[in-house]
């Protein structure tokens, strides 16, 4: 049974909770969201765009409250907290502003001059949204924005600690001018979702960012129901560090993106590769950067180290950290938890992590990060392959050209060359291998969840 509260990571105190969903409940939202599809769909694509700019507008208005709640619901620093708030304003904005052309007919050529034949893009239905608590507002984003442009209607189910920020969003939606049922928050079970909504005709298609675990328990079920899926289940990212004419300044940026939202991203840099050469300079000065980082609390505006998002993400960190010693990899800096009242760890750096050890192949999801000595490109590029993910990756090297060889052959679904990896309106989002499938943000988000139907004419 989910529990849905608001628990500060900062202090441990419980603030609200929220009741669960009946199964009845579950059902009328369904049957809503399915009802409501037909008259948003027909609703055009301009109105549609209209409303959301105006979500932007109002995310813009509301920036101070909105961060504030993230900033309780799993302590994110309230400077994070506005630039995801940011990020948001820039992808409601960019499908408003391009919706209408990445709906436009696709002409296709014909056999004879008799004939003409083009795809018409139209939206499916009735959506589930299941996001997670490490970005509560862009995550949802990604996934409302590009339907919601379509023509689709969602039901959300967010993680049960963000039950505040999941009920913000609707009031946004609806505020902005979504219709009541086209856009609803459910405080859903997993098993509501197994039971009730994936085998439901009414329901069209299902997407979740998460860990793989949730990730591929929902797409058993989907696929049982044969209904389409969008995956993004996480990664172990390679940092692959070529050379450096500043080696202190590229340690100095791998711990900066490593520890942006304190390192619970899904594409976060988690293992850094780097070549022998620098190796040492590099190691030296990334255990100082770790060393110097100490706990602060996130509601300041301190850019310090913030906490894990809840009790159980220190716990489940810890195991994993307590892991890695275990099986002996070194540890240069950190690897406790502060004995504190909030979810605080230390960041902690490793070296020798190898082949069978817990870590390897597994996503660490906290400020923990892992070095790999390499000798050569092609050394660098078969310990960066060496992964069951696939999701993000980042090159590095003053030669361009280098980079983008190396990068060339990583088998992810997203290759960085010369800067960390990051999110942007326009880019599209996602992985392969066992990081999921389907992607989001960029053009490409507007073709997962829609009916590419096929129109054929013949003169007569």
């Amino acid at each position: 049974m989910s529990i849905y509260q608001v628990l500060n990571p900062a202090t441990g105190e419980v603030v609200e909770t929220y009741p669960t969903a009946t199964d009845e409940q579950i059902v009328d939202a369904q049957d809503r969201s399915a009802a409501a599809f037909t008259s948003w769909s027909e609703t055009t694509v301009q109105e549609r765009a209209a409303i959301l700019t105006k979500v932007a507008d109002i995310y813009g208005e509301r920036s101070d409250e909105l961060a504030e709640i993230i900033n309780m619901e799993m302590g994110k620093a309230i400077p994070e907290a506005k630039g995801e708030i940011k990020l948001c304003q820039l992808i409601y904005r960019y499908f408003a502003d391009h919706a209408e052309a990445f709906m436009a007919d696709e002409q296709l050529r014909g056999t004879s001059e008799d004939e003409e034949a083009f795809v018409r893009r139209k939206p499916v239905g009735s959506l589930l949204g299941i996001m997670p608590w490490n970005f509560p507002y862009y995550q949802v984003a990604r996934f409302a924005a590009p339907n919601l442009a379509l023509g689709n209607t969602i039901l959300l189910k967010h993680a049960p600690q963000d039950p505040k920020s999941s009920a913000v969003m609707e009031e946004i939606f609806h505020q902005a001018g979504v219709p009541k049922d086209a856009y609803i928050n459910i405080y859903a079970t997993n098993e509501q979702v197994a039971d009730i909504i994936l085998p439901s005709p009414k329901n069209q298609g299902v997407s979740v960012t998460g860990s793989e675990r949730a990730g591929s328990a929902v797409a058993a079920e989907a696929g049982k129901n044969l209904k389409k899926v969008v995956l993004e289940m996480g990664g172990s990212d390679p940092y692959v560090l070529l050379d450096s004419s500043d080696v202190k300044k590229s340690a100095k940026t791998f711990f900066q993106a490593r520890m942006g939202n304190n390192g619970q991203a899904c594409n976060s840099p988690k293992r850094m590769i780097v070549m022998e050469d620098i190796y040492d300079e590099f190691a030296s000065e990334l255990t100082s950067l770790a060393k110097a980082a100490i706990p602060a609390d996130p509601s300041t505006g301190d850019t310090g180290l913030s906490p894990l998002s809840s009790p159980a993400a220190r716990e489940r960190f810890m195991e994993q950290v307590d892991a890695v010693k275990a099986g002996g990899a070194t540890v240069l800096a950190g690897g406790d938890a502060y004995d504190t009242p909030g979810s605080y760890v230390q960041p902690v750096v490793f070296e020798g992590v190898k082949p069978g050890m817990r870590g390897y192949h597994e996503e660490l999801f906290g400020p923990a990060f892992m070095l790999f000595k390499v000798g050569s490109d092609d050394e660098a590029v078969e310990l960066a392959n060496d992964t069951p993910f696939g999701l993000g990756s980042a090159v590095f090297s003053d030669d361009l050209e280098r980079a983008e060889r190396v990068g060339s052959k990583i088998e992810a679904g997203m290759v960085f060359l010369n800067t960390p990896e990051g999110s942007r309106e326009h880019l599209p989002f996602g992985g392969v291998k066992r990081s999921g499938v389907g992607r989001e943000l960029g053009p490409l988000a507007m073709d997962e969840f829609v009916n590419k139907q096929l129109v054929f004419k013949k003169k007569r």
